[in-house]
């Protein structure tokens, strides 16, 4: 089995916050991520597939398809837009960064099924020094 990952970037704004809690409350635990204006980042989305090679193609997946199932269900969703406000699969959740990575694993999940690769990761970094990865468990 091969492990195959595509990188994709992509700008988006959000704001960590609970509507429940006072603007002070979420400013004592999410510090300046809770900024009411919001604030933004330059993400980068490395996604992981395996499988096994095809011995005709040489391929574990054709990696235009790959691109392709990422950016429409992903990065064109999330691209310059307010996940908060903008993004179907992130209404009514958290935007942190452990969330956004786990909503992204689940619209992808069942693409890659369907060209008989399995989804091993998505790793998202929201800066040089953090990022998340996640494996679907």
């Amino acid at each position: 089995m091969i492990h195959i990952t595509r990188r994709e970037r992509f700008c988006a704004a959000h704001k960590l916050h609970r509507e429940e809690w006072s603007a002070e409350k979420n400013e004592a635990i999410f510090g300046y991520c809770a900024n009411p204006n919001w604030h933004g980042h330059n993400y980068e989305l490395f996604v992981t597939v395996k499988g096994n090679v095809d011995p005709v193609t040489g391929f574990v997946i054709d990696l235009k398809i790959m691109k392709n199932i990422i950016n429409t269900y992903v990065i064109d969703k999330l691209d310059h837009k307010n996940i908060n406000l903008d993004v179907d699969f992130m209404q009514g959740k958290m935007a942190s960064t452990e969330v956004i990575a786990m909503e992204i694993f689940h619209q992808l999940k069942p693409h890659f099924d369907e060209q008989n690769v399995i989804l091993h990761s998505v790793k998202l970094h929201e800066t040089e020094n953090n990022s998340v990865e996640y494996f679907g468990n």
